[in-house]
C-alpha cells in the first residue's frame, strides 16, 4: 500500500526547515514514525519539543531528521496542497447559498462549495457539520483543534434539515454536545432568512446555543445575502428597516445577561442589521475583542475607532497634504461612513479634495451592497458615467482591497487592475480599508499595499477570498 506523501512547495527563510536543509520539492513522509493523513495530523504531530521527520530528497535519498525546538514552533514549511489531502465539498443545498446565486460563465473555482472542518480550523471558515464523521469529531477533540466555527442556522432540527436541504442536518447538531464535553472552543453563526429562522425561532436558537457557554465563545446573526440570480430557488426577501430593528433588539436583550454571567456578550448582530436599521453601531467593548470580525460583526466600529486614532496621530505629525484631488469608490453599505471620513479630512486640509462614490452592484443585483462583491465592469462603467455628468475625479482612485482576488490584481469578473486603469485614465490604489490605511491612502501619493496570497479563503459561503466586508 502506497504511503501518504506530501510535496513541499516552499521553505520559509530563517525557519527550522531551512536550517535542516529541507528544500522545495522534497517530500514529507512521516513524523515520529507516523504517516500524515492531512493537515490535522501534521499540526498535531509537530507540537513537541523533539520530533523526528522522515523526508525524501529530490535525489530519492530518505533523511530521518532529529529536530529539537520549542513546543509551539512551526517548521516553516508550505505544502503544495494546503490541506495535505483532498478538499471536501458541501453536501447541502442551503436555501440561502450564495454560490447557487452566482451567474453562469464565471471561473470554475467560484462554484466550489466548501464545507471542510479543516478549513474551519486553519482559516476560520464556517462549516455545517453535515459531512463530518464520528472519527472527525474524535480527532478534533483528541488533538484539541480549535476554534471550530459552525454554521448552525437554527437549533430546530426539523427546520435545519429544511434550510440545508439535508435529512441529516438536524442530527448532526449532536456534535455540538460532543465538542462541549470535550472542551473544544467553538464559534457559531446564524444566517437569518426572513420568515424562516428569525423571530421566535431565532430566540429559541440563541437560548439553546447559550447552553454551550463558555466553550462556544460567540454566535453571529447575519442576514442572508441575495443576488438577482434566484430563479428556481427558495423565495427569500430582504429585511426592512423595522424588521432589522427587531433583530437588533432581540440580540441586544440577551447580551447584558450573558455578559453578567460569563463575561462575554456571546450573541452579536452583524453590521448590516445596524446599517439597515439606520442605528449607531455598538460601542467597541460589546464586540468581545472583535471575535466575529470576519463575519461582518464589528468591522464598521473597528474602522471608525481606527480612523479616530489615526486622525489624532496625523494631527500630531502636522503633515501637510498638499494640493491633491482623488476619488474613493466603495459599496453602498459603507458609503455614508466613508463619506463622513472624507468630509472630516477635507475640513482639516482645505487643499484636499476627495470624491466618494457608492458603486451600485449591477452584476449581482442592487440587493448586494458590500464592496467585496463589486466587479471591475460596475466600477468602471459607473465612474465613467459620473465623469460624463461633470465629475472631476483626479488622477488617483482608492478602492478597498477586497474588490480584488486574493493576492492578485484582478477583480471578481476577471477584469485586471491595469485594464480598469486604462479605461478610467486613473491610477488605482487598492487599500486595506482600516482607519489607518484610509488616511495613508488619502494623504500619501506614493501609498501602495502589497497583498499576500493566503490561499483559498471562504467566509459566509463566498468563495475564493470574497469577504463579506462592509466597506
Amino acid at each position: 500500500m502506497k504511503r501518504n506523501e506530501h510535496i513541499i512547495k516552499e521553505v520559509y527563510p530563517g525557519s527550522i526547515a531551512e536550517e535542516m536543509e529541507i528544500e522545495a520539492g522534497d517530500v514529507l513522509l512521516a513524523i515520529g514514525g507516523q504517516e500524515i493523513e492531512d493537515v490535522f495530523d501534521y499540526r498535531y504531530l509537530i507540537k513537541d519539543e523533539y520530533i523526528e521527520a522522515l523526508v525524501r530528497k529530490s535525489s530519492g535519498e530518505e533523511w530521518l531528521l532529529e529536530i529539537e525546538k520549542d513546543y509551539e514552533d512551526d517548521l516553516g514549511i508550505e505544502f503544495e496542497n494546503g490541506l495535505m489531502s483532498e478538499y471536501r465539498s458541501c453536501n447541502n443545498k442551503c436555501i440561502f447559498c450564495f454560490i447557487d446565486q452566482m451567474p453562469p460563465g464565471m471561473r470554475e473555482t467560484l462554484y466550489f462549495k466548501d464545507d471542510d472542518s479543516r478549513l474551519s480550523f486553519l482559516q476560520g471558515n464556517y462549516i455545517t457539520l453535515t459531512n463530518m464523521s464520528d472519527r472527525d469529531v474524535e480527532r478534533i477533540i483528541h488533538m484539541q483543534l480549535a476554534p471550530i466555527n459552525i454554521s448552525v442556522q437554527t437549533t430546530n432540527r426539523e427546520l435545519r434539515c429544511k434550510m440545508l436541504h439535508n435529512r441529516f442536518a438536524g442530527e448532526k447538531l449532536a456534535y455540538l454536545d460532543r465538542f462541549f464535553e470535550g472542551h473544544v472552543e467553538m464559534n457559531g453563526q446564524i444566517v437569518c432568512c426572513k420568515g424562516v429562522n428569525d423571530g421566535a425561532e431565532l430566540e429559541r436558537s440563541i437560548r439553546d446555543l447559550s447552553r454551550y457557554l463558555p466553550f462556544m465563545r460567540s454566535v453571529s446573526v447575519v442576514p442572508a445575502g441575495l443576488t438577482k440570480y434566484r430563479e428556481g430557488l427558495y423565495p427569500l426577501e430582504l429585511y426592512t428597516k423595522e424588521e432589522a430593528e427587531k433583530v437588533i433588539e432581540l440580540v441586544e436583550s440577551f447580551q447584558e445577561r450573558f455578559y453578567e454571567e460569563y463575561g462575554l456578550h456571546f450573541i452579536h448582530a452583524s453590521d448590516e442589521w445596524y446599517i439597515t436599521a439606520e442605528r449607531e453601531f455598538p460601542e467597541e467593548e460589546r464586540y468581545d475583542g472583535y471575535i466575529q470580525l470576519e463575519n461582518g460583526v464589528g468591522m464598521m466600529r473597528l474602522f471608525i475607532e481606527e480612523f479616530e486614532e489615526a486622525l489624532i496621530e496625523l494631527q500630531r505629525e502636522r503633515k501637510d497634504s498638499g494640493k491633491r484631488t482623488l476619488t474613493i469608490a466603495t459599496g453602498k453599505l459603507a458609503f455614508h461612513t466613508v463619506r463622513g471620513f472624507a468630509e472630516r479630512m477635507m475640513e482639516l486640509y482645505p487643499e484636499l479634495t476627495i470624491h466618494v462614490y457608492a458603486i451600485r452592484n449591477d452584476f449581482f443585483g442592487e440587493m448586494i451592497t458590500v464592496s467585496g462583491l463589486i466587479t471591475g465592469q460596475d466600477l468602471v462603467n459607473q465612474l465613467l458615467k459620473y465623469r460624463e455628468e461633470g465629475a472631476e475625479p483626479g488622477e488617483v482612485l482608492v478602492i478597498p482591497s477586497n474588490m480584488l482576488r486574493m493576492g492578485e490584481q484582478v477583480f471578481l469578473d476577471d477584469m485586471t487592475v491595469q485594464e480598469a486603469e486604462e479605461a478610467l485614465g486613473m491610477r488605482l490604489v487598492p487599500a486595506e480599508m482600516s482607519g489607518w490605511d484610509f488616511i495613508r491612502a488619502v494623504m500619501d501619493e506614493d501609498y501602495s499595499m502589497e497583498r499576500e496570497n493566503d490561499g483559498i479563503a471562504y467566509v459566509r459561503g463566498y468563495p475564493e477570498g470574497i469577504y463579506e466586508t462592509v466597506y
